[in-house]
């Protein structure tokens, strides 16, 4: 049985070492979704990318909330966890298989009967219709092995066990792209090939990973008694859980309303900022996973009601959030005209120029983002439940009334501004809340 105690050894070391694989998990997830692109662009032609593209953003909101809901469920059992009480630990497991399997069913319940006419909302050209509504039906309706695997993850990673997701992420794409091989070049299936490998490989991916923690981590298993959950327990999961998809889920919902906004101004700003995307992206990645790894170190700390080493791990990740953001500054302003020249292989000097224009004003806010990422997730293992999700909506009004007023204006450079000036916005207030509260909040658990 592989647990990692966060509530001992020095915060810093702790932190890194448990981001070190949820950094490699995302790394290797985006090299497969280009491999994925890719099979699916050289075998089945433009329309076949364009209908994957087209429903992406009802099926991100979507899982975005089932996954931030598993992240919360995760939060709780990081401080019960931290607390060492092996008899609520149980509960706790009980309750996230009971709460994932109900929330799946709502899903699936509402979203399925529905799923045409949120397509002719989401504006999706007719000429892909019938292939996108296929390639969505079937994702969405195997949703619960995407939900079966993040609930095992969210697991694992409670108890500070952030490698064997790796594996089994790593074991997924691998299937993953097996069976595209499989379903698109032998078995001819088109894109409904491409959406039922996604789904077979995740299904045998929650499946294994279901299988391991059963076997290793048999002292959590529930037993008969553990099934009759107390009331206190679910509301305490829903409170955490509900607020984080919630707050994934309005993320996702401005995404799409600012991409809106950038559809307007042409195909070589959709390309540009598409590219500048993708790159940008992979910078912040680091930003991310030592967020997330703050996050569980923060629940078990929390639990174990350990707040100087949450004080001091707040003050360490900072530094190395900064630290990051200069070097992708660095690289942004040295390499970033080369690197979407390599990315998109365009000779197109209007695209190379915007998305670098974007890259590089992105990377100038990076530590602003990184305070943002690393409350957000602190504040939610802490026990904050409203304060990101009003942050979240924060995000979406301004997305909301750039697209309205300051895009049509400034164009492009609206585009740009757009996202560095909320995450200034959020990260200041999130600070001030955090810097207010925080005392108050350690207090009242003592």
């Amino acid at each position: 049985m592989h647990t990692n105690d966060m509530t001992t050894g020095t915060p810093i070391k702790v932190i890194i070492q448990f981001a070190i694989p949820l950094l490699i998990g995302t790394l290797f997830q985006q090299a497969y979704n280009i491999i994925d692109t890719m099979i699916a662009g050289y075998n089945l032609g433009d329309d076949a990318i364009a209908a994957i593209g087209a429903t992406s953003a009802l099926y991100s909101v979507l899982i975005y909330f089932a996954n931030g809901m598993n992240n919360g469920f995760g939060i709780v059992m990081a401080q019960i966890f931290g607390a060492k009480n092996l008899s609520k630990m149980k509960k706790a497991v009980a309750a996230t298989i009971i709460l994932n399997i109900m929330t799946t069913i709502l899903l699936t319940v509402i979203v399925l009967p529905f799923l045409r006419i949120l397509l002719y909302w989401l504006d999706t050209p007719q000429e892909i219709f019938d292939i996108a509504y296929q390639y969505i039906f079937i994702i969405l309706a195997g949703m619960t092995a995407t939900i079966g695997y993040n609930m095992c993850s969210g697991f694992m990673r409670a108890v500070g066990n952030s490698r064997t997701p790796l594996y089994f992420l790593i074991a997924s794409c691998g299937i993953n792209i097996v069976l595209d091989i499989l379903f698109i070049l032998g078995l001819h299936l088109g894109v409904s090939g491409a959406a039922l490998a996604t789904v077979a490989a995740q299904l045998i991916s929650a499946i294994l990973c279901a299988i391991y923690i059963i076997k290793k981590y048999r002292i959590y298993m529930p037993e008969k008694k553990d099934w009759h959950l107390s009331k206190k327990l679910v509301l305490e999961m829903l409170s955490t859980g509900i607020s984080m998809g919630l707050m994934s889920s309005v993320l996702a919902i401005g995404s799409i309303i600012l991409q809106k906004g950038i559809n307007h101004l042409g195909k070589d700003i959709i390309t540009a900022h598409t590219a500048s995307r993708r790159l940008f992206e992979f910078l912040m990645m680091p930003l991310q996973a030592v967020a997330v790894a703050c996050s569980t170190f923060t629940g078990q700390n929390f639990g174990a009601k350990q707040f100087d080493r949450i004080r001091k791990a707040m003050k360490q990740v900072l530094w190395l959030e900064l630290l990051w953001s200069v070097i992708s500054v660095a690289i942004a302003f040295l390499y970033g005209n080369m690197l979407i020249r390599m990315l998109t292989g365009t000779g197109n000097e209007n695209i190379i120029l915007n998305a670098a224009y974007n890259l590089k004003v992105c990377t100038i806010f990076f530590f602003p983002l990184g305070i943002l990422f690393v409350l957000r997730n602190a504040m939610q293992a802490m026990g904050y439940r409203i304060v990101p999700i009003l942050s979240s909506s924060i995000e979406l009004v301004v997305k909301i009334l750039s697209c309205v007023f300051v895009i049509p204006v400034m164009k492009y450079t609206g585009v740009v501004l757009t996202e560095p000036v909320i995450w200034v916005m959020c990260a200041a207030f999130l600070g001030v809340i955090y810097l207010k509260t925080k005392k108050q909040k350690m207090v009242s658990i003592s």
